[in-house]
């Protein structure tokens, strides 16, 4: 069954992140939580309020949080918001590690932390074979929700 994803992530792994996404994207599923930079800095002038009600929205009908986790993710208060209200919501939540991804100049960096408690999964992009694995990281994560 074709799940509704949210990928959580901070803007700096962008390009990191649209490997993860796109590769959900061409196997047939559907993705949400994407927005581009331009677009992102129209909201984020219009304020915070702005920012959670996007958030909010982009969740809304999803079953599954992917929270893609770089050398920058702790510090960012909007992935720590995302996790509290995919929390809330119910969704099914889990974490991947893409700071082994090269990103568009070729470089690699450190996972910043964990970001999710040990209660979620944390998968490894490279190491654990995102691309042929992600759909079923994403069953599991849904099933335990509940979905």
């Amino acid at each position: 069954m074709a799940r509704r994803v949210f990928f959580s992530f901070k803007y700096k792994d962008v390009s990191r992140a649209m490997i993860v996404r796109n590769s959900w994207v061409t196997q047939g599923r559907d993705a949400a939580g994407f927005i581009d930079a331009a677009d992102f800095e129209k909201i984020k002038r219009q304020g915070d309020t702005s920012i959670k009600n996007w958030i909010d929205n982009q969740l809304r009908g999803t079953s599954v949080t992917v929270v893609l986790i770089g050398d920058k993710t702790c510090n960012s208060r909007w992935v720590k918001y995302e996790i509290q209200k995919s929390i809330a919501i119910g969704n099914g939540l889990l974490a991947i590690d893409v700071s082994k991804i090269k990103d568009l100049q070729g470089q690699t960096t450190d996972r910043c932390g964990r970001m999710v408690s040990n209660e979620y999964p944390l998968y490894y992009w490279n190491k654990d074979d995102g691309y042929e694995n992600m759909g079923s990281w994403i069953e599991k994560a849904a099933r335990k929700a509940g979905y």
